[in-house]
């Protein structure tokens, strides 16, 4: 009869506290067990102590490891660590020590939970994004200017990174140059997100905003039976390589720290949906980024449309048929520098006659 996965996992942890009783009891200089990383600038194991499993004697600076039920022998067996730190650091709310092996020694890593104190929020006002399937991002803000963040750079580094040649597979997984280009386009992707949010959560502080919405994409590729939708191969090369969910985290807990509240709002009908009139047609986007309302005649950028009308999901104001669409129509575009690795205004030109 095959193994369960549970059944599975369980023979994985007892083979690992075979390796590591018998890598305890070894006088032979032996590495330890465990997981191993490629390059020796890493460290060679790590094993990993969650809340339950510490006990914190902060008047002392000891920490109490729990060796677990498998591997104790008795209840006053445990791993005893004493630490020290600077005097200007606190520790306490541990969530997790990580014992780190460099080679010829074991590190502590103590990881704490810290609370950030809230700010005000620096105004009342609200702004709307709107996440585009093509990694565009358009936001737009009550009384103020709309604004463009193309995702060139994760388009750029998913292709390069995703060709062929790194695309290579050996007989135990993927090659070494394949790990090694798929960390180096996780970490860009990272930076790329961590920076967005935070240039973000900034101007929406410059702005006076107090809340804001952004469109809720959460469903977006699942299909009516249950199934991943089929968006075509274009499209679903767009769509998977855009993490919605990843971004949206990321900007409320920016946001928090400054007293602003983010709320998903369900993007349904805000494409369509003209921003000036309330005119809805699914013909109006002419083009990808291009809306042009067949009732009122304003031309506007397609996702900034859409971002106005994921904002009003705030305030529950209606279109306004005296609103200018100057800033819907060109919106302003901040663009990634690869060099500093910060976003900046993109410069335009002159269209005086």
């Amino acid at each position: 009869m095959p193994m369960s996965f549970a059944q599975w996992a369980q023979r994985v942890l007892e083979e690992l506290a075979e390796a590591f009783n018998g890598w305890y009891n070894s006088d032979d200089g032996n590495n330890p067990p465990g997981f191993r990383k490629c390059d020796d600038k890493h460290p060679r194991s790590t094993v990993t102590w969650k809340k339950g499993a510490i006990k914190h004697d902060d008047k002392h600076g000891q920490l109490r490891l729990s060796k677990g039920s498998n591997l104790k022998q008795g209840w006053s067996d445990f791993i005893l660590a004493e630490y020290e730190t600077r005097p200007d650091v606190d520790v306490e709310n541990i969530q997790q020590v990580r014992a780190v092996w460099n080679d010829d020694m074991w590190e502590l890593h103590i990881v704490c939970k810290k609370e950030i104190p809230v700010k005000d929020a620096p105004g009342n006002k609200t702004a709307g994004i709107d996440l585009g399937i093509d990694n565009y991002l358009a936001i737009d803000y009550e009384d103020g200017v709309s604004e463009l963040y193309p995702g060139n750079v994760l388009k750029e580094d998913k292709h390069y990174f995703t060709r062929e040649k790194y695309q290579t597979e050996g007989e135990n997984g993927p090659s070494k140059r394949a790990r090694k280009a798929r960390q180096k386009l996780s970490r860009r992707q990272d930076h790329f997100l961590d920076t967005l949010s935070k240039h973000i959560v900034q101007r929406c502080v410059e702005e006076g905003v107090e809340r804001i919405a952004v469109g809720d994409l959460s469903g977006i590729r699942d299909g009516k039976d249950g199934d991943s939708r089929n968006w075509g191969v274009s499209g679903n090369k767009k769509l998977h390589g855009w993490e919605f969910d990843r971004f949206t985290n990321l900007l409320e807990y920016k946001a928090e720290e400054y007293g602003i509240l983010v709320d998903r709002e369900s993007e349904r009908d805000t494409s369509k949906t003209c921003s000036c009139c309330g005119r809805k047609r699914n013909k109006n986007r002419v083009e990808r980024g291009l809306y042009v309302c067949d009732s009122c005649g304003k031309p506007m950028h397609a996702d900034v449309n859409g971002a106005v009308n994921i904002r009003r999901k705030i305030t529950q104001t209606p279109p306004t048929g005296d609103m200018s669409n100057g800033c819907l129509a060109q919106p302003g575009v901040f663009l990634f520098d690869r060099e500093s690795g910060l976003f900046h205004m993109r410069e335009q030109g002159d269209c005086k006659p």
